[in-house]
């Protein structure tokens, strides 16, 4: 996976966030803070739990639309799932 990535607090607790290009973009996805699809092609984030950082976060990642998650503090999720809910796609 490749973007830029940081990390940033969320419920406090630290999140790493990856930015992902359209281009680097090949599935489709289901955004949690507005429970809309994510496009092919679209630019968008990927969200995991810091402390899960060194396994890179695969069980608990997360793909948001990148306007979504700079207003989750605002909005919360629209759709709450466990970590071992069905995946979408």
């Amino acid at each position: 996976m490749r973007g830029n990535r940081s990390i940033q607090p969320h419920d406090h607790d630290g999140w790493v966030v990856r930015e992902v290009t359209g281009a680097a973009s090949t599935r489709i996805y289901r955004c949690p803070g507005c429970d809309q699809e994510i496009r092919l092609g679209t630019p968008h984030v990927v969200v995991w739990p810091a402390y899960d950082e060194e396994a890179g976060g695969v069980d608990e990642r997360r793909h948001w639309h990148s306007a979504c998650w700079a207003a989750r503090e605002r909005r919360g999720v629209k759709v709450h799932r466990s970590k071992n809910a069905p995946r979408y796609g």
